[in-house]
């Protein structure tokens, strides 16, 4: 899932899982704040097992940027790993939201 498989397409779709402590402090917002900032489309999520998910779609610099800021994440959390991979843009998003 650590691939970087592009597309000839201007947009492609990112989906990420992040790990680490991502949960509870704050990740979800700061994922959201950086995507709406970026232009991207998609959603973010966490998961059952600690973990925080993302599918978000655009430009293929404004995913690479967002991947850089999940490597990041916000000041309280500590991220261990980052696993994505690229695919098409499935053009089915109108924003970027924090699902529950």
């Amino acid at each position: 899932m650590d691939s970087q498989t592009s597309t000839p397409s201007s947009e492609q779709q990112l989906n990420a899982i992040v790990y680490g402590r991502v949960q509870g402090v704050g990740f979800r917002f700061f994922v959201l704040k950086n995507a709406v900032e970026l232009g991207l489309k998609g959603w973010v999520r966490n998961l059952s097992g600690g973990m925080v998910e993302v599918l978000a779609e655009g430009s293929a610099e404004s995913l690479q940027a967002l991947l850089t800021a999940l490597r990041r994440g916000p000041e309280p959390a500590y991220v261990r790993e980052v696993k994505y991979h690229f695919s098409a843009a499935t053009g089915s998003f109108s924003e970027f939201d924090i699902r529950f």
